[in-house]
């Protein structure tokens, strides 16, 4: 009798958890007490090779949403990322998939975050084979409309797409591969509004690459006496594990964090040196190239890239470190990450795609 009781108080609390979006096996949490941030003196850098590129008032659609597009960079080192996945629209049983927010690369895999409007600061992790896609020789086409035809090698493709369990991510913007670990990370950045933090706590979560969801999660306060930032909204690795993100906390400049991701601590320091001239308007994403050794800082339409080496330390950036690309697309540039090789995929919205660089120095 309290055996069958217990099933049945059982079954009813999970009916219950499903109703409400909460998982029944919770993620462990640590609570971090010991501060995640310090703060030195800062300098500024005139970066003057970067220009500010305010956001349009309206993005610009993919010009051809069912064939290739191309991005061309107007200024700096001549660059241009042409279409090289038209991502599933719509997605598996007609799922919101229009809206990815981020994604990064371990070489074998791409994994892409999508995060619907209406599900208010959750999403799902999509993992795409990248082997497995290019051995069945698959066109931007054939990828995008995976789940609306019943073509025979359709289901080729099928099975070189996981699409994981949906998870509260908050914006999404972050996801990030630590070379180093082999593991996913990403900023669970709750919004009551886009761009709009519910707590000035930070939430690092990790995030199975097999399983798609989350294994663990490290609560901590990125504040060092009056100075604080909430949880960053970027998030990237170079090779040797060391983890960035930028913020922006005037309309034109730029701060630079570097530190350390563990599974049970976090903890990041403000960079000695400020940017003057920020990329643009929104922080949508940031990568490491291997190749280069440089550290991409991306807004819509406007990328500034500079040695990673140079932050370590006081650091000693000066103005010719500073590389910067202009583009004229008017897409919205919601990530970018690069292969091993150097070759540098982004992502962007408004008929979902991912382009790929055609040059690896940039």
């Amino acid at each position: 009798m309290v055996k069958g009781l217990q099933v049945g108080i059982a079954m009813v609390l999970g009916i219950l958890l499903g109703m409400t979006g909460i998982s029944a096996q919770a993620i462990p949490v640590t609570h971090q007490r010991s501060t995640a941030l310090s703060v030195g003196r800062l300098r500024s850098i005139n970066d003057r090779a970067v220009h500010y590129v305010g956001v349009p008032r309206k993005y610009q659609h993919a010009r051809r949403p069912h064939g290739v597009n191309r991005v061309t960079s107007s200024h700096g080192r001549r660059v241009t990322f042409a279409t090289k996945y038209l991502l599933p629209y719509p997605g598996y049983h007609h799922q919101a998939w229009g809206n990815p927010q981020s994604m990064t690369t371990d070489n074998r895999y791409l994994y892409v975050i999508y995060c619907p409007t209406a599900w208010k600061n959750r999403g799902r992790l999509v993992r795409y084979d990248l082997r497995k896609l290019a051995a069945n020789h698959v066109t931007p086409r054939d990828l995008q409309r995976v789940y609306v035809t019943k073509a025979k090698k359709a289901r080729a493709i099928k099975r070189a797409i996981k699409i994981g369990p949906a998870f509260v991510t908050g914006h999404g913007q972050s996801l990030a591969y630590n070379w180093k670990e082999h593991h996913l990370y990403m900023w669970c950045d709750r919004e009551s509004a886009p761009r709009v933090p519910t707590s000035q706590y930070g939430y690092m979560t990790q995030i199975s690459g097999r399983r798609l969801k989350p294994t663990r999660q490290v609560r901590c306060r990125l504040k060092q006496g009056k100075f604080a930032v909430p949880g960053g909204h970027v998030l990237t690795f170079d090779h040797s594990g060391h983890a960035y993100f930028w913020s922006r906390p005037t309309a034109h400049r730029v701060y630079l964090y570097r530190g350390t991701v563990r599974a049970h601590h976090v903890k990041f320091r403000l960079t000695h040196q400020v940017l003057r001239r920020g990329p643009g308007t929104r922080v949508q994403s940031i990568a490491y190239n291997s190749r280069t050794k440089r550290l991409y800082l991306v807004a819509d339409d406007s990328i500034a890239n500079l040695p990673v080496r140079k932050l370590a330390g006081r650091g000693h950036l000066t103005s010719r470190d500073i590389r910067w690309n202009r583009f004229s697309s008017r897409r919205e540039f919601e990530g970018l990450t690069f292969a091993r090789n150097g070759r540098a995929y982004l992502l962007s919205n408004h008929n979902p795609e991912v382009m790929i660089s055609n040059r690896q120095n940039w």
